[in-house]
């Protein structure tokens, strides 16, 4: 499950990349007719602007997989490991809850809207409203593959936190971890584990 998670998330980066360029291409072209020849394109603003929502959803779903979304561990990381793993469950499904509620939402909106048309692209809106379901979809099976992992015993006392105090800690932990890989290549055993 793990592999199929990361090849996942590897693809939504792509697709964030994606998304990215096309609107740094829109706008910026955008920028450069309007100015330089008194033209510009019609779709531009608002195709950048549900590009820049896609982006933002998919987002969020590989900073879930990462562990990147900020969060205080004042109070977990003081807990037992069995501490740990019942508020780590507890907050997974806190979260299927509330995914659920996107999903429902997203996807009641998404009917309402499948005939009505954007005023300048014509498409449909229920393509804005679909990356809420996407969203609720993909973030629900990182959520349940991390508590599957959490019952049957596969995170260590170190994993059970999986909340970042800074952006600054969580890029250093990331990067660690992808040097740690680099210099023994993948393994299942945490480099905190092999020290040991």
């Amino acid at each position: 499950m793990d592999g199929l998670i990361r090849h996942l998330c590897r693809l939504l980066e792509g697709l964030i990349a994606f998304a990215l360029a096309g609107m740094v291409m829109l706008v910026f072209g955008n920028v450069i007719l309007r100015y330089g020849f008194n033209s510009g394109i019609a779709i531009s603003e608002e195709l950048s602007r549900w590009l820049f929502i896609w982006l933002t959803f998919l987002g969020t779903v590989v900073c879930l997989r990462d562990n990147a979304h900020l969060g205080t561990d004042i109070l977990v990381s003081r807990l037992s490991p069995r501490g740990k793993r019942a508020c780590l469950l507890a907050a997974h499904a806190i979260m299927l809850w509330v995914l659920w509620l996107l999903f429902t939402g997203s996807w009641a909106q998404a009917e309402l809207n499948l005939q009505v048309r954007a005023p300048v692209t014509g498409l449909s809106v229920a393509i804005f409203y679909a990356s809420g379901i996407v969203v609720a979809v993909l973030s629900a099976i990182v959520l349940l593959s991390n508590m599957w992992k959490v019952v049957t015993g596969q995170l260590t006392d170190e994993q059970l936190v999986m909340v970042s105090e800074s952006e600054e800690q969580a890029e250093l932990d990331a990067l660690t971890s992808r040097l740690a890989t680099l210099r023994t290549g993948p393994s299942t055993v945490s480099p905190d584990r092999k020290e040991q």
